[in-house]
């Protein structure tokens, strides 16, 4: 999903808490389990920066905190909820079935059991005295409808590849949900933890009409209700006193759009904003060192890759694709773009989500993909090979924060070396999130740097990208035997026997060069002293992390 940054790593743990107990006798949950934790290593990171597990516990309640954000979302809608923008925010409004937490496990959520009686069911049991934020009791015809808006061809939602397999989603009693699938599926069950599984009311959804999503009341459960979104400058959210679950510490959280980098830095340096996340990486040092706050790194299952998204022209060319991955200089590049905070990559996929198979699986997964190193030569021979030097590429570019626009001018740079003639074409922030949208956005851009977050602890999470006809195979990718790759993965509920799978998709996404990784990337977040408890993981993507936010003292 995708930019300031679209995903670190994260993994495997055995369920505990609520999830374990609801969920204890059914031995699909527990294959599940294998993809609910971070990594037991913490996923790789260098030794510049260290990954903390959490930030400090709230003291107390605040009457309020201001957040800093780089871009407006152009929508709350929770269908079309896929970039940082639109889930930081939403994730605090609109609640899933089940949720991710910030130690990157799964347990329940709306749904206060999840069973799966055979391969092709799963049956999810309600809470009771859940309400909307206009006070209504949610039900499960609720339920149906949030889903069904999901699958609904009309509503194009980024989401709708979820609910391939979905035979049906029907209400079998007053608090309970059975979908049928049409064949088994081990991903359905974990994106029910994300905006794939929001459920929202269906009376306030129709009463909105086009406008949901845009202003007014979003009719869902979370924590804080929208209250005033001034366009252009910030949107206000309120705390939900109805809350079903623990009342948030904070009366309201103000979230500022801040789009120049410096801005968002000065602002949390001088207190205009508390805190953010997505720390533009030229100012890890300033805050670091500021006294004003803290600077923490978390488990943020991320890779920053250049996404190809043009097969038509000269990337069509695998060739091409390969000569520009060799002339990457990655080492460089997370020095300058990720100021050292990262780590160079040859895998599109963060090695920790490969980290709970065995030996062997993982060894085909990482150990066999093309090298990082870079090699200028070989790359230059591969472009006079294709026919391809002199020849112009587009690459897409923003002044999001150093790690879009250096890795811009590192590609233009790598090009320049091997003969290419790569030009940079600026985006706003603003408009930028539509390139993960919005086809016509697109066009005419041959590549853009994409920032991939993962929103299960599932290889395959990313590597059904390039599937044919999927929501995020830009480049409109398409092979037969690499479809049918991922129809045996997804319908294998047993991880290591998945990973098998998965592994030789990697293998193949790698060889054919599909996108070019670059690096892994931490999470990154800075609270003033004012104010503590967000989480420090990716999980704030889909957790109501503002509710934890209180008094630092």
């Amino acid at each position: 999903m995708t930019t300031p940054p679209l995903r670190t790593s994260r993994r495997t743990r055995v369920l505990t808490g609520r999830l374990a107990a609801a969920t204890a006798v059914l031995s699909s949950v527990a294959l599940l389990a294998a993809c609910s934790g971070p990594p037991k290593n913490g996923g790789g990171a260098s030794d510049d920066f260290t990954l903390s597990k959490q930030t400090p516990k709230a003291k107390g309640d605040i009457d309020s905190f201001t957040w800093a954000t780089y871009a407006e979302p152009p929508t709350l809608d929770y269908t079309v909820a896929f970039d940082y923008p639109q889930n930081t925010i939403l994730s605090n409004v609109c609640e899933s079935l089940m949720r991710w937490t910030p130690g990157l496990t799964m347990e329940p959520g709306l749904a206060q059991k999840a069973s799966n009686p055979d391969p092709t069911t799963w049956v999810y049991d309600l809470r009771s005295g859940v309400r909307f934020h206009d006070g209504k009791e949610m039900t499960a015809d609720d339920v149906v409808f949030s889903l069904g808006r999901q699958m609904d061809p009309k509503n194009a939602a980024a989401w709708a590849q979820v609910f391939q397999n979905v035979a049906s989603v029907k209400k079998t009693g007053p608090l309970q949900v059975t979908v049928k699938l049409k064949k088994p599926d081990s991903q359905f069950p974990q994106y029910m933890a994300t905006a794939a599984g929001v459920v929202a009311s269906r009376a306030g959804v129709k009463a909105a009409g086009k406008d949901y999503g845009t202003t007014g009341d979003l009719a869902c459960t979370g924590p804080f209700k929208l209250g005033t979104w001034s366009k252009g400058q910030s949107i206000e959210l309120d705390r939900f006193d109805g809350y079903w679950g623990t009342k948030a510490k904070s009366k309201k959280a103000v979230f500022r759009f801040l789009t120049d980098p410096s801005a968002r830095t000065n602002a949390m340096l001088s207190g205009e904003a508390d805190g953010g996340y997505l720390i533009p990486t030229e100012s890890y040092g300033r805050l670091r060192d500021s006294g004003v706050g803290t600077l923490y790194f978390g488990e943020g299952l991320t890779t920053v890759n250049v996404n190809v998204t043009n097969m038509e022209g000269l990337l069509g060319d695998v060739r091409v694709r390969r000569a520009l991955s060799l002339a990457m200089d990655r080492s460089g590049f997370v020095k300058t773009g990720l100021a050292g905070a990262g780590t160079s990559t040859n895998s599109i996929t963060p090695r920790a989500v490969w980290a709970e198979a065995s030996e062997p699986t993982r060894k085909a997964a990482l150990d066999a993909l093309p090298p990082a190193k870079q090699d200028i030569e070989k790359a230059k021979a591969l472009i006079k090979q294709a026919g391809a030097t002199g020849k112009k590429l587009t690459m897409a570019t923003s002044p999001i924060g150093q790690d879009v626009s250096l890795l811009a001018t590192a590609v233009q740079a790598a090009g320049t070396r091997i003969g290419l003639d790569i030009r940079l074409k600026t985006i706003a922030p603003n408009a930028f999130t539509a390139l993960f949208t919005d086809p016509k956005a697109r066009e005419g851009i041959d590549m853009f740097p994409y920032t991939s977050y993962y929103n299960i602890s599932d290889p395959l999470d990313l590597l059904t990208n390039f599937r044919t006809g999927a929501y995020l195979n830009f480049a409109g990718y398409s092979d037969k035997g690499y479809d049918k790759l991922v129809d045996q993965a997804t319908a294998v509920y047993q991880p290591e026997q998945r990973m098998e799978i998965e592994a030789k998709l990697q293998k193949h996404a790698a060889e054919n060069v599909l996108w070019i990784p670059v690096a892994e990337w931490p999470t990154s977040v800075f609270l003033n002293k004012r104010i503590t408890g967000a989480p420090t993981t990716i999980s704030y993507m889909y957790y109501p992390w503002a509710a934890d936010v209180g008094a630092a003292k």
